[in-house]
């Protein structure tokens, strides 16, 4: 049956079933709607089958005189629970909040990953940092020796994280001129061992960096127009998908 064109005045439902949120009898909400679904809108050969309750296509009425680009339009705040699958970019015009955008191998695809928090000493304050950026995918660790050692125990699992090659080591003596020296690196121990001017006590903050291994190194500069261009395959460093 056709008919040109439908008035609803109170609700409109379509297939079995309750909404509950919609109310029933003098609580019932005008102008709502319940579609049962699976429902889909815009042009009919966008799907071939079922793939979820609302499937929406382009636009393909042909009493329009131009078909818009976007197939969903929306003016507020969107919620969303649940995990989004993302094909394509996305193109934020402000800040993203309450983590970072990540691509399917949990690379970070945003310009600057930074977090926001309420001050931790100042009320009606926020503090905001941004996270340090590299050309390497690096760890590190810091500390300070003393009290008559002059030995720096490294994690125990940086022997199969860390390409020790790659291991830079920056010293800062406290309460006096040491000129503490880096007298060795032992891998196999996971120890460096330091060395204070005339046998003096070591009195030292330490900051270590190393690149990891346990992927392939990351290439900084590449040619191309998207993040699908990049010529390696850097998913090898997530392993908490």
């Amino acid at each position: 049956m056709k008919v040109p064109s439908l008035e609803v005045g109170k609700q409109l439902q379509v297939g079995a079933g309750e909404a509950k949120a919609l109310g029933k009898g003098t609580e019932m909400v005008r102008g709502a709607a319940y579609i049962e679904g699976p429902v889909q809108i815009g042009d009919d050969e966008a799907y071939d089958t079922i793939t979820a309750t609302v499937m929406i296509g382009r636009e393909d009425n042909t009493d329009t005189k131009e078909q818009p680009e976007e197939s969903l339009h929306v003016k507020g705040d969107v919620r969303i629970e649940g995990d989004t699958d993302q094909t394509g970019e996305i193109t934020a015009s402000g800040t993203v909040l309450g983590g970072s955008v990540k691509d399917s191998g949990g690379n970070v695809l945003s310009a600057k990953k930074d977090f926001d928090i309420p001050h931790p000493t100042k009320d009606g304050h926020r503090l905001r940092h941004v996270c340090l950026e590299g050309p390497e995918a690096a760890v590190y660790c810091r500390g300070r020796v003393c009290n008559g050692k002059n030995i720096i125990d490294l994690p125990d699992y940086w022997d199969g994280l860390v390409d020790y090659e790659t291991m830079t080591i920056q010293l800062t003596a406290l309460h006096s001129h040491q000129n503490v020296i880096v007298k060795r690196i032992s891998p196999i121990e996971g120890k460096i061992y330091l060395q204070a001017q005339g046998g003096m006590p070591v009195d030292c903050f330490y900051h270590i960096m190393a690149e990891r291994k346990d992927g392939e190194k990351l290439i900084p500069e590449y040619e191309g127009k998207s993040i699908e261009d990049y010529p390696g395959d850097n998913r090898e460093y997530t392993h908490n998908k």
